[in-house]
């Protein structure tokens, strides 16, 4: 286990609650929020905490109010208009100045560009460690330290992490990992609106104009069903065929690691260890042999399809139905039975 760097002035027992920095973008709630709040409640029933969601933003009330039907404890809103567009330096200083205040025991950022770029700052900031992409969290039963586990060496390895003498204990979680919270009729929970303490000269970097690309954006961890191609597809051209199957089950497209170094598609389909983690209702993994990192990123989904010339593949130890044969011949075939079953649906 690695340890954070030791800083003998904090009193850890002045730090308590588990935080949750709430990400909005463009002043909707990204869905990692409540995946991290699912996960916070579950942490927190071992060190018997709070669960408090950060956001910061401008008005955005109505998304704010949406967020205690998750069943949090508290939600805190840091509101000005300087934090109305996202900003590396506004997010971070406004979020670390009211942790040092605060003193929660964990804050968990989720591993998105956003997470990523403010959660190693604001870390920096309140002088405590950050355990970067974590897939699984738990507490110590001996003394409730927050055990945060991630991949190490590409993967081969899974290192659990810990910080036992500072706070708070900082982790970053991929998106699609942790299970949402579930949606509560009654909350009993608050929210708390705070002025940002920031001014314009904090802020360095300006947003002038933003300019959303006309190319299609994919959202692997908000689908319902994957279809994923690997070397088996041998090229681009494969992918074709993949893309009408997922176009005709209402899915989006995946693909392994391989597939996309070899320049056959855009990296945001890569699912994986080192791509996006997923958890669809199914997922179709089309000649995709089951490597244990891309394993790593889709073990979770309900139901597993696997399509395979090779039956002794490893992907055939984790799928609930495999089909040994050649993907070009199996797909179209499966192309038709959807088709002339009009009333499929997940």
């Amino acid at each position: 286990m690695k340890r954070a760097k030791v800083n003998q002035n904090i009193n850890l027992k002045e730090y308590s609650d588990i935080w949750i920095i709430g990400e909005q973008r463009e002043g909707k709630i990204h869905p990692v929020t409540i995946e991290l709040i699912g996960e916070g409640k579950k942490l927190a029933k071992g060190i018997d905490n709070k669960v408090v969601v950060v956001v910061a933003g401008y008005e955005i009330d109505e998304e704010i109010n949406k967020l205690l039907y998750y069943g949090v404890d508290k939600i805190i809103y840091i509101s000005s208009p300087l934090l109305k567009n996202f900003s590396t330096d506004g997010y971070a200083s406004s979020i670390s100045r009211l942790i040092l205040e605060r003193k929660p025991e964990i804050v968990l950022v989720g591993a998105t560009s956003i997470g990523r770029d403010i959660g190693p700052r604001i870390a920096a900031k309140v002088g405590t460690g950050l355990t970067a992409d974590c897939t699984k969290l738990d507490i110590d039963k001996e003394d409730g330290k927050l055990l945060q586990t991630r991949p190490a060496f590409g993967g081969n390895l899974m290192a659990t992490i810990i910080c036992p003498k500072n706070r708070p204990q900082m982790a970053t979680v991929r998106p699609g990992v942790m299970k949402k919270a579930a949606h509560v009729d009654n909350p009993s929970g608050y929210v708390e609106v705070v002025e940002a303490d920031i001014t314009e000269v904090d802020i360095k970097a300006k947003v002038v104009k933003i300019l959303k690309s006309s190319k299609k954006t994919v959202d692997l961890t908000e689908a319902k069903i994957i279809v994923s191609g690997g070397r088996g597809v041998k090229g681009p051209e494969g992918f074709e065929l993949i893309k009408a199957f997922a176009e005709k089950l209402g899915g989006e497209v995946g693909a392994s690691r391989a597939c996309v170094d070899s320049g056959w598609i855009d990296s945001m389909h890569q699912v994986g260890q080192t791509g996006t983690t997923v958890r669809p209702e199914i997922y179709f993994a089309c000649g995709i042999s089951g490597a244990i990192q891309h394993l790593a990123g889709m073990s979770d989904s309900k139901y597993i399809v696997a399509i395979n010339t090779d039956p002794t593949a490893p992907i055939f130890k984790v799928c609930d139905f495999g089909i040994v044969g050649d993907l070009k011949k199996v797909i179209p075939a499966m192309i038709e039975e959807v088709e002339r079953n009009k009333e499929f649906e997940i």
